[in-house]
């Protein structure tokens, strides 16, 4: 079957695991899922979550795209939270169950794979469809992806504006609100902001910057 495969994860989640442990690490997982599992509005549906990912299919790239610019809004209100990366590609895979298989799939895994946090990577046709909606779209060039025969065309598209006045924490990569951080540090004339104090002084104790 033809449909558009997405993977969406979370930036920076190894380095969250070592700054706050594993049951926060879980805690963040099952409330992600569930953050995108209130937003799937029929466009789409989650076909399981892997580790830190959710791996998501719909229809038609149309319906990705919407599908994934609701959960962007929807995690960047969130205070305490990572920032997200994903990738798409509309392709062929096999169901089989609940599952797909298939190099539909594996093509949006790679893409995915190359995101940088608070990224969106897409192939041709979902970055057409992107920009026949009016969104930025970006092209990037011709890639190959780890693994897989052949080259394909990669595209960045933006979802949104992010909001205002936010930073990511240098420790566990949190998004943090700067008006609520819970630590704030100037070193060589940049400013850190941190979600909590334990990793404000895991940053220090690593740089060695004055506490002050």
């Amino acid at each position: 079957m033809e449909s558009t495969f997405i993977f969406v994860d979370l930036a920076g989640f190894s380095a969250l695991t070592e700054a706050h442990g594993d049951n926060a690490a879980a805690d963040l997982v099952e409330g992600f899922t569930a953050l995108v599992d209130t937003v799937l509005c029929g466009d789409g549906e989650r076909v399981r979550t892997i580790g830190d990912a959710v791996f998501l299919v719909a229809p038609r790239p149309a319906a990705a795209l919407h599908l994934l610019e609701r959960i962007w809004e929807r995690a960047r209100h969130q205070e305490s939270f990572p920032v997200l990366r994903a990738g798409l590609h509309h392709g062929e895979a096999v169901r089989r169950g609940s599952d797909y298989f298939g190099m539909g799939v594996n093509v949006a895994a790679r893409v995915t794979a190359l995101a940088a946090g608070g990224q969106v990577l897409a192939t041709r046709a979902v970055a057409g469809v992107a920009r026949a909606e009016g969104r930025s779209v970006t092209a990037l060039g011709t890639v190959e992806l780890k693994n897989l025969s052949g080259r394909v065309d990669l595209y960045s598209i933006e979802l949104g504006s992010a909001l205002a006045a936010e930073a990511v924490d240098p420790v566990c990569r949190m998004r943090v609100r700067q008006s609520k951080a819970a630590a704030h540090v100037r070193v060589d004339d940049h400013d850190y902001y941190f979600c909590s104090v334990e990793c404000a002084a895991s940053f220090l104790a690593k740089t060695g910057a004055p506490s002050s």
